[in-house]
């Protein structure tokens, strides 16, 4: 069992990481520490080197948007849950993005597979309650939803929700011309 303090250091830690290396991707692990309000010891302790940090935050990115679909499909219908989870994935794929420059190609490859898995299963939940409920077509596949969220974190900020619009509006059910 982790002790409550060293859950909170690893909070404070990745939380003053995320936002110190998308302000700037250089930033020393030292000047990450000093942020993070904890001794150097502690973070190398944690964390022997940028990479596996970096390996982190995109983790707990991936846990965060996991966790987040069953609290949106309480609070909304479907559609409006992918909305808003889809807007939060974008997010999360711009931060990865900016920050993708401090990776080795197989930590490229080590995030894209310890991602891919989660990000579907939460795309899967997401697409099978709205056709549940017949607000999304009974074809919509997972798979070719993420690959066209590609496309909405590659286009400027304030393309992407008229784009995801569209989108959303390929799914949802009802009659479809030939």
């Amino acid at each position: 069992m982790v002790r409550s303090d060293a859950r909170e250091n690893r909070a404070r830690i990745l939380a003053a990481a995320r936002e110190a290396f998308l302000e700037d991707g250089d930033t020393s692990m030292n000047q990450i520490a000093q942020r993070a309000g904890v001794g150097p010891g502690t973070l190398y302790r944690n964390y022997p080197n940028r990479e596996a940090l970096i390996l982190d935050i995109y983790q707990d990115e991936i846990d965060k948007l996991g966790d987040a679909v069953t609290a949106l499909l309480d609070a909304h219908p479907p559609v409006e849950a992918l909305r808003r989870w889809t807007l939060e994935l974008v997010g999360a794929m711009r931060k990865k993005h900016g920050l993708g420059g401090a990776l080795s190609a197989g930590a490229h490859k080590s995030i894209t597979e310890r991602s891919y898995g989660p990000v579907i299963a939460a795309i899967t939940h997401l697409l099978d309650a709205g056709k549940e409920e017949g607000s999304i077509r009974a074809d919509a596949e997972p798979g070719d939803f993420l690959q066209l969220t590609g496309a909405l974190w590659r286009a400027a900020p304030d393309r992407t929700e008229p784009i995801l619009a569209l989108v959303l509006d390929g799914l949802r059910a009802g009659e479809r011309r030939p």
